[in-house]
């Protein structure tokens, strides 16, 4: 069971990590394309179902995986799965932001610059290269 278990948490984090990818960038497009309604209307639907669902059902099939193969290896005395889990923590705050931020451009009260976005969406990598080492390396 614990090989299908990780097949199906590493197949729902491409899922989520796809949409923390691209969500960002849909909102670069939308603040710098403002004056362009069509193409904002277009772009809002796109955040909503790009966010909705398969950003919020790949995050918690990736969370609830996670921790079934967290009680698989024992949380206990895996100081390496304490660090990963915090960074996991951060992530799903930072996918809640970007929930908050869709809400603001769908109702046209966000002040973030395609600037903001551009920076904003290089979190999930650096995020990514530390979850990602924390499983390959251990480092405590």
């Amino acid at each position: 069971m614990y090989s299908w278990i990780l097949w199906f948490h590493i197949l729902s984090l491409i899922s989520w990590f796809a949409v923390l990818f691209y969500l960002p960038r849909l909102f670069v497009y939308h603040v710098e394309n403002a004056d362009n309604s069509g193409f904002i209307e277009v772009v809002k639907v796109m955040e909503l179902k790009i966010y909705k669902y398969i950003g919020v059902p790949a995050m918690w099939a990736t969370v609830f995986s996670g921790l079934y193969l967290g009680f698989e290896l024992g949380f206990s005395g895996n100081a390496w799965l304490h660090a990963k889990i915090l960074f996991v923590v951060i992530l799903m705050a930072y996918f809640f932001s970007l929930g908050h931020f869709r809400k603001k451009l769908l109702e046209d009260k966000c002040i973030k610059s395609g600037k903001f976005f551009r920076f904003y969406n290089e979190v999930p990598t650096l995020l990514l290269l530390v979850i990602v080492g924390m499983v390959i390396f251990k480092p405590f």
